[in-house]
């Protein structure tokens, strides 16, 4: 195959947990055009005038493009080498990504359609394949910049980035990839463990030709022990089992094997589908693991234990490649980074993570909650989009011990009257129910931020730069669950709706600080309050962490921000990734962490207890 690649590292294997040893990935150069006002349907009509390097979109640096206007077209195109292909094989082409609708061309021949930015999609193109070696590939993406029926996230449908809101992400953005399979293959595997039964459920679905004489033979081992040798009937095309695992019986050999941050125990999987006559169809890896999560009363839960949830908001754009890791490096190292900070979670915020991004945190030990990009405007086509759309998230990324929540919307964003509309109630809670049906295993926060009318976990977003008001807005000795319903924030957002629902749920506060720190020296940066140097970033962060875990109640926070994203200045680390005030003080500081000192007060125990005094003099002031 074609080994056309741009001269950034690549990004491993787009599909971490249905691996195959036979794909080459089309990143790279390929010729493009604008088509600001979306005139061409044919690529017989595009003039090709300019050449991207794809994955990263046309508004990035990366793309060799940088286009930052409102176009609501763009073309792409590449030859690649037709592979050769044994009797029975298929060539099935990928797409990670386009934002936002597709239109894909072999050889002038329609091959799929897909809407939605952020889902893959994939057409077997075997039989649009030309006799010669070269064969064409075009791609239309339609994206449509300030339509709010669209999900769309961060991305902004005002010209200039505003706000919270950042550049736009048009076309591809994910790797584009072509891989051989058998006529029947493999075509979808979904993991799902129970610590309970000590079982891992796997379901198997397969795709081509049909076959009435397959079985699936499953393999697990874990630290290169084997745990599981089995072989299961095809039936009707899927597999549908649990495989209990041997169990170790004493606490210490079972805590081996349970996935957790601290100790990210993965189970690799290797599938055979094997026909009548014993021969190997389609070979396949994957990973899953061994973990529980759950909520019981007012707190999280992970393999029956509680555990403070210390999340940081991961907005997922880098620099010069947008939302699009620069490479694979790139993803492992913010995992890395994130708990290197002392944080033990990531809330990916209005975006869907690049699986290699999910990959290293299953890898990692990083718990991440997976969100759904948001619409803007409450109609009967944002719901389908929304709806849609946010059904293949869940399906792409439910096998991922990582992922501990899911979020469906955001803030009320999409639902703007919430509180007053009942068609806008239902469907907050028509989305919970619909991700609890399809995943009941994870909690399902309907709405995170205020107006909370379908959760599984209160989700609390509060911006007050004031530590003090924090602890007597959710720490005084009166305060309730019950008590939400009549508090209202600055923003005079009501916190929760249904109180009689709420009462023994958890409560985290989701989003806080914002602290904002420049080093740009741009004036349009901004954060939600601002420090003046990285000695007073470090007091404040202190003071508010100290003011968080002083709330008893509280089952886990989410700290504004992991780095900084285009002109919000309030991550802990810059755009590129270096660290505002030393790492290991952030460390120290989020994890509540005071070191044992030899020979005198280190300067990290000094800040924690200065900022404990600080508190205690703004509780002062304030009474």
């Amino acid at each position: 195959m074609d080994g056309n690649t741009s001269s950034r590292k690549q990004i491993g294997y787009p599909r971490p947990q249905l691996r195959r040893a036979n794909w080459t990935p089309l990143n790279g150069r390929w010729d493009f055009a604008l088509d600001r006002d979306a005139r061409w349907s044919e690529p017989r009509q595009v003039r090709w005038d300019k050449t991207i390097v794809v994955p990263f979109a046309p508004e990035t640096t990366a793309s060799g493009i940088g286009e930052e206007g409102f176009f609501h077209a763009c073309w792409y195109r590449r030859q690649f080498e037709r592979p050769l292909l044994q009797p029975g094989e298929r060539l099935i082409l990928h797409f990670g990504a386009v934002d936002f609708a597709a239109q894909v061309w072999v050889n002038g021949c329609m091959a799929v359609r897909h809407e939605g930015g952020y889902t893959p999609f994939s057409a077997d193109i075997t039989d649009l394949l030309d006799d010669g070696p070269a064969q064409t590939l075009v791609v239309r993406a339609e994206d449509i910049p300030n339509d709010l029926t669209q999900p769309r996230g961060k991305q902004d449908w005002q010209l200039n980035a505003h706000s919270i809101w950042y550049p736009r992400t048009t076309g591809i953005w994910q790797t584009v990839w072509l891989e051989i399979v058998p006529e029947t293959s493999i075509g979808f595997l979904r993991w799902t463990p129970s610590l309970q039964h000590w079982a891992l459920g796997v379901e198997v679905r397969l795709a081509g030709v049909p076959r009435d004489d397959l079985r699936v033979r499953i393999e697990l081992e874990a630290d290169g022990k084997l745990l599981s040798r089995d072989t299961y009937a095809v039936i009707s095309g899927e597999v549908h089992r649990g495989i209990v695992l041997s169990d170790p019986g004493i606490d210490d050999y079972r805590n081996e094997l349970l996935w957790s941050p601290s100790h990210p125990t993965l189970i690799e999987a290797r599938l055979e589908l094997i026909d009548g006559r014993g021969e190997i169809v389609d070979d396949v890896y994957s990973y899953t693991a061994l973990r529980s999560i759950g909520v019981q009363g007012n707190r999280f839960v992970l393999n029956g234990r509680p555990l403070l949830l210390r999340m940081v908001l991961d907005q997922g754009y880098w620099p010069d490649t947008g939302l699009t890791p620069p490479d694979d490096d790139a993803v492992r190292r913010d995992v890395e980074l994130i708990k290197a900070m002392g944080f033990n979670g990531a809330r990916c915020h209005q975006r869907v993570a690049d699986p290699r991004y999910l990959y290293w945190a299953d890898r990692l030990g990083l718990l991440v909650w997976g969100e759904m990009p948001s619409a803007y405007r409450f109609s009967k086509r944002s719901i389908m989009r929304v709806t849609r759309e946010w059904t293949e998230v869940v399906e792409r990324d439910v096998s991922h011990p990582c992922i501990v929540a899911w979020v469906p919307l955001n803030e009320s964003w999409g639902v703007p009257d919430l509180p007053d509309t009942p068609a806008q109630r239902h469907y907050v809670q028509a989305l919970y129910h619909l991700t609890k049906t399809i995943d009941p295993t994870r909690p399902v926060i309907g709405n995170d931020g205020w107006e909370s009318v379908a959760t599984d976990i209160i989700g609390i977003h509060d911006y007050d730069s004031k530590p003090r008001r924090m602890v007597e807005r959710y720490g005084g000795p009166d305060f309730s669950i019950a008590r939400l319903a009549e508090q209202e924030r600055p923003q005079g957002r009501i916190l929760v709706l249904e109180p009689e629902s709420h009462l023994k749920k958890p409560l985290m506060l989701t989003e806080f600080g914002g602290i904002a720190l420049s080093n740009s020296g741009d004036a349009k940066s901004w954060g939600y309050s601002e420090a003046r140097d990285a000695d007073e970033l470090a007091d404040r962060y202190a003071m508010l962490l100290a003011a968080v875990r002083s709330l008893h109640l509280i089952a886990g926070f989410c700290y504004t921000q992991f780095t900084d994203t285009y002109q919000e200045a309030n991550g802990l680390l810059y755009a590129d990734r270096t660290p505002k005030f030393p790492i290991e003080e952030i460390a120290l500081i989020t994890a509540g962490e005071i070191p044992d000192a030899t020979g005198g007060e280190t300067k990290w125990r000094e800040r924690l207890m200065q900022a404990q005094a600080k508190l205690s003099d703004e509780d002062q002031r304030i009474g």
